[in-house]
């Protein structure tokens, strides 16, 4: 396909731009196939390069021979174009519509972009299943790495290898794999070094209203716990939700069958709920009201805090019962895509110190969504503004940012990363230049050619001058585990996300702008 079809003006002169937190300006506006592009007129003009991915919705607004076309990004941005010509404003929507939609990802800007200091001839990825495996030491003894899914056959969302148990065969996981939704069967994604223990990963056995068994997945599960008194099994879903599962086809492990595994329900909210609750949310900061009675309401109202507290809590569970109570533990809900995935970084970062610097943050988020088959295709196709029919988008990778920044606000000292890091990933997971958060799987990276074709987005944040913007300048090191409070009065709105194109905002970056020069300083001169 060719870009051009769908591009019948391509620029516009004299066009009025308005943006948060600038003044308006009057110059050029082009557009690309994947690109709005915004010159002033001055001498050392001012540009403004948005990505047409990053487009929410538009809404346009005919004047006499002149029409406004209102722009809502995924980032939360909103920017107004006012352009001279009935016929250029219409024909600059229709392409703004059409680009910002297209969903054929070898058609993607990741996989023309090409900044000159990252090479495609490298690894894509900072690590990679076996060499992650291969540093785990401590694992060899009793597990193994299975290539059971070499060719994505058994789960379509696994990657290639996955560490289980060693005494289950492959010819067992295959068995397994059936009695689990969408054959996520369950693997190690954490080995706890102080005490052994660890997380698994998996999706809903799908007992269904027969009570069906799976001798295979009982081995599996007591091969996990081998010679321990018992384990636990955190389920995402309240009892009443399992019940209904179970009429139709999936389920839960009775305790009949799974003996010395005690189950746990902790209800979260994803899909639809969650996205609903981001978009009232988002409503409530673009109130221009000033009443302040009526902002508390509609942010109670949002239940987005209460999704961070249920996470958090939830997390916070699931680490107690590896760190405190020294028991492994067994996560999923119903299809192990998104909430699993969701409390199980939360509480490595909770427990592992090697989790809370900058690259191990990064390779937590690799290892847990991207080669774990979060979905983000699906889920980050719009964000708050969409016009259109919600389908499978969910904030739940946004949620989880969320809950790390409340970490990293309680803990300022023992995260080695910074907020703008945060900022950073949620912007990219909606709209990028990288080929990171594309697709919804490994295999269908794969398939694509994602990896051979586009530059990750991980390797470009640990660049020596883009480290140093996203470290904490303020970090100390601990071994210790650092329990988040999640009583309500300790949770905040995270406003230098939600409320980031505001003057406030702006004044809370100038701010640690100010504290990262004088630690830097100070650092310096500690050292000469």
């Amino acid at each position: 396909m060719e870009f051009s079809e769908h591009i019948k003006t391509a620029n516009v002169e004299d066009v009025l731009l308005q943006q948060p937190l600038q003044p308006p300006i009057r110059g050029t506006l082009c557009i690309t196939g994947h690109h709005l592009l915004f010159s002033d007129r001055e001498e050392g003009s001012r540009q403004v390069l948005l990505l047409l991915r990053n487009i929410d919705a538009t809404e346009k607004r005919m004047s006499g021979s002149s029409g406004t076309i209102t722009i809502k990004c995924k980032d939360l941005r909103i920017l107004q174009l006012d352009i001279p010509g009935m016929e250029q404003c219409l024909n600059i929507a229709h392409s703004i519509e059409t680009l910002s939609c297209l969903d054929n990802v070898p058609e993607m800007y990741p996989f023309f972009h090409r900044p000159t200091d990252l090479s495609l001839e490298s690894q894509w990825g900072l690590s990679t299943p076996e060499i992650h495996f291969s540093q785990m030491k401590e694992l060899h003894k009793r597990w193994r790495l299975s290539s059971v899914n070499r060719d994505y056959l058994v789960c379509p969302s696994y990657p290639p290898a996955v560490i289980v148990p060693n005494t289950v065969d492959d010819d067992t996981l295959k068995k397994v794999a059936k009695f689990r939704q969408g054959g996520r069967f369950p693997v190690l994604c954490y080995y706890h070094r102080k005490n052994g223990m660890v997380i698994m990963r998996s999706s809903q056995p799908l007992t269904g209203a027969n009570k069906k068994r799976c001798s295979e997945d009982e081995l599996l599960l007591q091969a996990v716990i081998d010679g321990s008194d018992k384990g636990y099994i955190i389920d995402t879903r309240s009892s009443q939700q399992v019940q209904q599962a179970r009429m139709t086809g999936g389920g839960f492990e009775s305790k009949a069958c799974y003996e010395r595994w005690k189950r746990l329900h902790r209800q979260m909210e994803k899909g639809k709920a969650l996205q609903e609750s981001l978009i009232k949310l988002v409503e409530a900061c673009g109130d221009e009201s000033h009443n302040m009675d009526r902002w508390l309401s509609k942010l109670e109202n949002s239940k987005w805090l209460s999704h961070v507290q249920t996470a958090l809590s939830t997390a916070g569970l699931l680490a107690e019962c590896v760190e405190r109570d020294g028991h492994s533990v067994l996560v999923h809900g119903s299809d192990g895509t998104d909430c699993s995935l969701l409390i199980s970084t939360l509480a490595q970062l909770i427990m592992d110190p090697c989790c809370r610097t900058l690259e191990g943050f990064l390779a937590l988020l690799e290892r847990e969504w991207v080669q774990a088959g979060h979905p983000f295709q699906q889920r980050c196709a719009h964000s708050a503004y969409s016009h259109t029919r919600l389908q499978q988008e969910s904030p739940v990778f946004l949620l989880m940012l969320d809950c790390v920044w409340q970490l990293w606000r309680q803990f300022p000292l023992a995260l080695g990363f910074s907020e703008a890091l945060l900022l950073r990933l949620a912007t990219e997971a909606y709209a990028s230049d990288f080929g990171t958060f594309l697709c919804n799987n490994d295999q269908e990276r794969c398939a694509l050619g994602v990896k051979d074709k586009t530059h990750c987005l991980f390797q470009a944040l640990l660049r020596p001058i883009e480290r140093d913007f996203y470290s904490n300048p303020l970090y100390e090191p601990t071994e210790l585990a650092i329990w988040p409070s999640v009583h309500p009065q300790s949770l905040q709105l995270w406003r230098g996300f939600f409320l980031r194109w505001t003057q406030e905002a702006r004044h809370l970056e100038e701010v640690q702008e100010e504290v990262r020069n004088m630690v830097n300083e100070w650092g310096r001169l500690a050292f000469s």
